[in-house]
């Protein structure tokens, strides 16, 4: 009939496949990165996935393509795609941060930070600096210390037991203060928010703002 369209019905069975196809795809690259030192072979992946060694050869395609994983004889490794990918992840963190960041630095009147772990380190990935103060500390995206000094480093690890912060004083710079919150329920992100100021911080006033900020920038990121 005139002014009728018809359309062919869907196939829930065939996105139910695709579902799943991706799903063993991820959980193959994420047995791939499991295996730290040794190459895992195609027998192990099929025994970590619990899927067929015929399986695995057609997950493995896709991933090979995009530069996923890499194949060495009946090894698998990961491939430098992922570093293309790795690359663009500082970005976009620092893009989601941004908001919650300028709004603690301008209240705060102090250098507003998010760091991540990265190993054993801290790495502040996204900095914002108040606009109005006469002078502030200078922070630099990119800066690296041990994650057990200086408040944004112990924050990535602080219990909910511990307490809401940290504080800290001199210990990466001399004279400065700082005060961090973890940003907490972001799957596979350890990080903090935190500021840095060469005034003393009233930790009562700034931190609950801290951890408001922390939350801003884990409800941006999820």
């Amino acid at each position: 009939m005139p002014g009728i369209r018809s359309s062919a019905p869907r196939d829930p069975a065939g996105g139910k496949e695709s579902s799943l196809t991706l799903d063993r795809g991820l959980a193959l690259l994420q047995a791939v990165a499991d295996a730290d030192t040794e190459a895992p072979t195609i027998s192990d992946l099929a025994l970590a996935i619990g899927a067929s060694r015929a399986a695995v050869y057609r997950l493995l395609v896709p991933l090979q393509t995009r530069g996923m994983v890499r194949r060495e004889g009946s090894k698998v490794r990961l491939g430098l795609g992922l570093l293309q990918l790795a690359a663009k992840v500082a970005p976009q963190l620092r893009v989601a941060a941004q908001p919650a960041l300028r709004e603690l630095a301008e209240t705060c009147g102090a250098t507003a930070h998010l760091t991540v772990a990265d190993g054993d380190e801290a790495q502040a990935v996204a900095v914002v600096e108040p606009t109005w103060t006469t002078y502030h500390v200078a922070y630099r995206v990119g800066t690296r210390h041990p994650l057990y000094k200086g408040a944004a480093g112990r924050a990535v690890g602080l219990r909910a037991e511990d307490g809401p912060w940290v504080v800290s004083l001199g210990e990466l710079q001399p004279g400065a203060h700082g005060i961090a919150a973890p940003v907490r329920g972001v799957s596979g992100l350890r990080a903090s928010v935190g500021v840095v100021s060469f005034e003393p911080i009233d930790a009562e006033v700034v931190g609950p703002r801290v951890v408001t900020a922390a939350h801003l920038v884990a409800d941006a990121l999820r």
